[in-house]
């Protein structure tokens, strides 16, 4: 069979797959699965072209990936055919473990694990399945191989990751404030001491990728629109399983009865591969198959709350510098109760309160680094004389309370 394809895509043009083990991942059941996870969870409620997916996602990260080993051995840094073959694997791998819509429900059927631990545990059981290819993938996705500025490409404050997601988003979302100079930030990348560096060319492109990246999050990401909805359908299947736990006979897809019966660990996956095969299993579609029959639940607020999530009647959302007193929420809890006439338990589901964080660039995870002409090697923040460092480098908030629209 002829593995070597071309694919189109709307952003880059041609991505060519030139290597077989990588052609067989894409293949494979787990990784098409990510056609169905929306890369933007319920972004599209807000900018209609935000349909893309992780499936997208991955293969441009693995195009940038590419682009980003060549420079590099262009440039001498000595990377082995494995290593660069390890490499995109772990790129092409690195979003797998998401659940449906992406970070939206992360929490929601399996709050002890995230989707990083997932990508490891499905890396894991196809590297099993390879007889042991993905070893050095897996090591380089865990940052548990010597040459870290190979993890660095996978996940970093500098990553190909992140600079897919900022293009590609923008792109289908169509907010410009996201577009970055991509091709310029691979062409600058370099490794000094076995880390991960840009030449200081590219000063002025870095610190246009962090500004994009901070406007990207209050514009798409936590715009508060988006941010309601996803609210609306976490309150939704939490109160989809509390029904679940009373009522065996109460309606769901078999794809989340499995996770709605119990909270389950690594070790559980681990230990029972039926497991994981059911968590690949689920993807957006069962969960909008799920809402849209539960419009019909006698249960007022799974019916209410489908609805609403179905036709865009979305809650209301107030936002805040400052958390909303308990008194607020006290009263609009109260005003849900005598006004829409919900129970005391039903209220709790009919309002939600809490914040966004945004943080564009987290030096005291790991700086970004640059090389200057002299060879010297220097966090950005001592370099840029643009950006306010301490204030983009710190965690901001933004309170919200959300409630129907009907509320007086």
């Amino acid at each position: 069979m002829n593995k070597r394809k071309i694919i189109n895509d709307p952003v880059y043009g041609f991505i060519t797959i030139a290597n077989d083990l990588v052609f067989d991942l894409i293949q494979h059941p787990y990784f098409q699965r990510l056609r169905n996870i929306q890369q933007l969870g319920l972004s599209s409620m807000v900018y209609p072209g935000a349909l893309h997916t992780r499936f997208q996602h991955s293969l441009g990260a693995l195009h940038l990936m590419r682009q980003a080993l060549d420079n590099l051995k262009y440039k001498g840094v000595e990377i082995t055919d494995a290593e660069d073959e390890a490499a995109q694997v772990a790129i092409l791998l690195h979003d797998i473990g998401h659940g449906p819509f992406s970070h939206l429900l992360e929490k929601t059927f399996i709050p002890s694990m995230t989707h990083e631990e997932f990508t490891t545990l499905f890396m894991e059981q196809m590297n099993r399945q390879y007889g042991g290819k993905l070893d050095l993938a897996i090591r380089i996705f865990t940052d548990n191989y010597p040459k870290r500025f190979l993890h660095q490409l996978v996940s970093g404050q500098l990553d190909v990751d992140r600079l897919d997601y900022l293009t590609r988003d923008s792109f289908f979302s169509g907010v410009a404030e996201g577009v970055i100079g991509t091709e310029r930030i691979i062409k600058m990348l370099n490794v000094a001491d076995n880390q991960l560096v840009a030449d200081v060319k590219a000063l002025y492109s870095i610190e246009k990728f962090i500004i994009s990246r901070r406007l990207m999050y209050w514009q798409v990401y936590l715009h508060k629109t988006v941010h309601v909805a996803e609210v609306m359908l976490v309150l939704c299947l939490r109160r989809a399983k509390t029904l679940w736990k009373r009522s065996p006979g109460f309606f769901l897809p078999r794809s989340m009865q499995l996770f709605f019966e119990r909270d389950y660990t690594m070790d559980d996956f681990r230990r029972d591969p039926a497991l994981l095969a059911g968590y690949a299993d689920l993807d957006d579609r069962d969960i909008w198959y799920a809402v849209k029959q539960w419009r019909n639940s006698p249960d007022r607020v799974l019916s209410d709350l489908s609805g609403r999530l179905c036709d865009r009647n979305l809650f209301r959302i107030e936002l805040s510098e400052t958390p909303f007193p308990k008194e607020v929420v006290d009263s609009k809890r109260a005003a849900i109760r005598q006004q829409l006439l919900f129970s005391e338990e039903e209220s709790d589901y009919m309002l939600s309160s809490g914040k966004m964080e945004n943080r564009a660039y987290n030096k005291q995870v790991e700086s970004i680094f640059i090389l200057e002409k002299d060879g010297r090697v220097r966090p950005l923040e001592e370099l840029s004389d643009h950006l306010n460092h301490r204030m983009l480098s710190e965690s901001v908030s933004k309170y919200f309370i959300a409630y129907p629209k009907e509320l007086l």
